[in-house]
């Protein structure tokens, strides 16, 4: 038995934050219906056509779902919703600031109807202060965050290359909802949880914050070294045409030490002032920075590599999705799965941290609609309603 089988959640979804949560709740063996738009959908399935003809956003946030086509705004959708969440544990939402009040669905008007309910609002900003009525997007709240001003180089900033602010709001989404599911069996009622993406980042960026206190510069544009600890980062290996790239990270003084014994063979730098310390090095990365480069030019990567894994210095190859499609070690530990979607079958990977007892569930990403019908019926709708439903546009 998974340990979300019996519980269902009813979503109003787009894009990735919300429906980032709410397939971590499927993987884990909840039945999420999700419901979109008629005729269109949730719009992240238009991103972009990669995966055999489907959006690579949508494919993967929304397997193991269920998709009702059902018009919120229609007349004839509220005896849907409402018999809907008569029957379910969680409602999540992330429609546009304001909506799902307009629509009767804040948690003050649902409790009264629905008291074991769980109700997890996911916005930009939060529903109130002066943003509340923002529009937030990945990208924005990166940069509001202030993400972008310690990501990138010097001369220019980064956004990161995934969705870094949906992400971090999904997963906070995701970790309140069970801790949610957890109260309510001790108290038999459901609870409000809202979500704000500014808030989420906010906490991930709380070590620049600090590192910033009282006005203090924060954390240079760096690239993919670190800002603050060196060297850590990326380095180059070899020379001309045939040079790669290799990344490695000290932490600590014994690891200098031994860094400087068996992989530069230069023992002799662990006594030199300029680098007698994190600190040290720091200020004087430039001229460490060159004679590490120097001693690595005259290597390969599999010889650098293995001077630092027989040395114990963390290190990685800069890989490309092609290299990750082939990681040999996602292969090792059988990491692959096969999914079923309207395009036919998928690679999929295993959700992380699944139990090693059961296998995680991993079934289709539906197509448009696919269970509209099945659900009206479920709920108790005859062939008349749902032909009502249909010829009204509201499903």
């Amino acid at each position: 038995m998974r340990p979300l089988e019996g519980i269902t959640v009813v979503t109003l979804e787009h894009a990735i934050a919300a429906p980032f949560a709410t397939r971590q709740l499927a993987d884990l063996g909840a039945r999420v219906i999700k419901i979109e738009r008629p005729g269109s959908g949730d719009f992240a399935r238009g991103y972009d056509t990669r995966t055999r003809g489907m959006a690579s956003h949508f494919v993967w946030t929304n397997r193991s779902k269920e998709s009702l086509t059902l018009d919120v705004k229609h007349p004839l959708a509220r005896g849907v919703l409402e018999r809907l969440l008569a029957k379910a544990d969680v409602l999540v939402q992330n429609l546009a600031p304001g909506a799902a009040a307009r629509l009767g669905l804040s948690f003050d008007v649902l409790e009264k109807v629905y008291p074991q309910l769980i109700l997890c609002d996911i916005s930009g900003y939060g529903d109130n202060g002066p943003y509340t009525e923002k529009k937030a997007y990945d990208l924005l709240i990166q940069s509001e965050s202030g993400f972008l001003s310690i990501t990138g180089t010097p001369g220019s900033p980064c956004k990161a290359g995934n969705s870094a602010a949906d992400i971090a709001a999904g997963m906070y989404a995701y970790s309140n909802i069970l801790a949610a599911l957890l109260e309510r069996g001790k108290t038999g009622r459901g609870r409000r949880i809202e979500i704000s993406m500014l808030e989420a980042m906010a906490e991930w960026m709380s070590y620049p914050l600090y590192y910033s206190i009282d006005d203090q510069p924060p954390p240079g544009r760096t690239g993919a070294a670190h800002a603050t600890i060196y060297p850590y980062g990326p380095f180059k290996v070899g020379a001309g045409d045939t040079a790669s790239t290799v990344m490695l990270g000290l932490q600590n003084e014994r690891e200098w030490v031994v860094f400087c014994a068996r992989v530069l063979l230069r023992p002799e730098l662990a006594q030199d002032e300029r680098f007698a310390g994190n600190a040290q090095r720091q200020t004087h990365r430039e001229d460490l920075a060159a004679i590490i480069e120097s001693v690595f030019s005259q290597l390969d990567v599999a010889t650098l590599v293995e001077r630092l894994d027989a040395a114990g210095i963390a290190n990685a190859r800069v890989n490309d999705m092609a290299a990750v499609w082939r990681h040999p070690q996602l292969a090792a530990r059988d990491r692959w799965r096969t999914i079923d979607s309207p395009v036919g079958a998928l690679p999929a990977l295993l959700p992380p941290g699944m139990s090693a007892s059961d296998e995680p569930r991993m079934d289709a990403v539906p197509a448009l609609g696919e269970h509209t019908q099945a659900i009206l019926v479920e709920l108790g709708l005859d062939e008349n309603e749902i032909r009502q439903l249909e010829r009204e546009g509201a499903i």
